[in-house]
């Protein structure tokens, strides 16, 4: 299927169209599971309600004073914004009182919270979030977003907890949610990556594109370069070569934003080793394992480096980092044939 195509003839006129919302979408994919008890749908169900919220808070962020620093730190050393901790609280709060949610994990938190202990025999599942990513763009009214991914609980693990703690090929559902001039939801169940976007004057997120693919080639690149000169050589080669053949450089400093413009026009994200950083700064957990999962299904590739497939990390903490490589096939191996 042609990407070009497919995104504009989706994105038409809505009005014209039977419109399908994030809600009906969920029930037709559940119409398809034989098995299905209504809790992974609830869960999904959960994430848009706290999409919802939070696209409202980050709206009104300057009108009720809730930018800038809290003064302290996350578990990262990051500095937290005040709706760091507004988005955290609206995730965990609806996602808590989902019957299906064994564990909720969060970027900002140093430990996993655990619901549902006990093993009675239903399918239950953890669900991993970056509550906003990018905010210290919130400053400036530029693009944040939230990153998430749901697993399901291993009831073999000894300890409840070690259920997060699966390669990302093991994920059930990945999404994130864009909030720009419009608040964008973007998800795969591992059937392909479908696009919705949130209707404020019907208050639903309304499906605007199905089976998304990403262009193979594009000639732009997404990366900090003020981290330029501790790049290892090959990042390095990289870029002198992208520049010398007509590439042009996209950087919106939040992945969501970057990858998002990348699943729809192609080209390469990228956040190499540094110094400071020498095994990657993004967390696997929280925002590499989500996004590979949705380039893969949208037909790009997502890589650690050389050969190493981010998906097929086996993770040994929940807040490990790693570097990333992922969109256009053709664009990710231009990149890993210089490193």
């Amino acid at each position: 299927m042609n990407a070009n195509a497919d995104n504009s003839s989706s994105t038409g006129d809505v009005g014209r169209r039977n419109i399908v919302t994030l809600q009906s979408h969920i029930l037709e994919e559940q119409l398809r599971q034989p098995h299905a008890t209504g809790m992974f749908s609830w869960i999904l169900s959960a994430l848009s309600i706290s999409a919802k919220m939070i696209a409202a808070s980050v709206r009104r962020a300057r009108l009720e004073d809730v930018l800038g620093s809290v003064g302290g730190h996350n578990v990262q050393g990051e500095q937290q914004q005040k709706l760091d901790v507004i988005a955290n609280d609206i995730l965990l709060r609806n996602l808590g009182n989902r019957q299906g949610v064994a564990i909720v994990a969060s970027e900002e938190n140093e430990e996993p919270v655990i619901l549902r202990a006990q093993n009675d025999g239903e399918t239950r599942y953890c669900v991993m979030f970056d509550p906003l990513d990018g905010s210290s763009n919130l400053d400036v009214c530029g693009a944040v977003g939230t990153i998430f991914s749901i697993l399901r609980k291993d009831r073999r693990s000894a300890r409840v907890e070690d259920s997060l703690l699966q390669p990302g090929s093991q994920q059930v559902a990945a999404g994130y949610v864009l909030y720009g001039p419009s608040t964008v939801l973007v998800l795969t169940i591992g059937s392909g990556v479908h696009m919705f976007v949130l209707d404020p004057s019907i208050g639903a997120f309304v499906r605007v594109a199905e089976n998304l693919r990403i262009p193979q080639r594009s000639k732009s690149y997404s990366l900090n370069e003020g981290n330029r000169l501790s790049f290892p050589q090959g990042y390095q080669d990289y870029l002198h070569w992208a520049q010398q053949n007509g590439y042009s450089s996209r950087y919106a400093g939040a992945m969501v934003a970057d990858v998002h413009r990348i699943l729809l026009k192609g080209g390469v994200f990228m956040y190499p080793p540094t110094a400071k950083a020498p095994k990657g700064k993004l967390r696997l957990m929280y925002e590499a394992n989500p996004m590979g999962f949705i380039i893969e299904q949208a037909g790009g590739k997502a890589l650690t480096g050389p050969g190493a497939r981010i998906l097929d990390v086996q993770p040994i903490d929940i807040h490990q980092r790693t570097t990333v490589i992922l969109g256009s096939s053709d664009e990710v191996d231009h990149v890993v044939a210089r490193l």
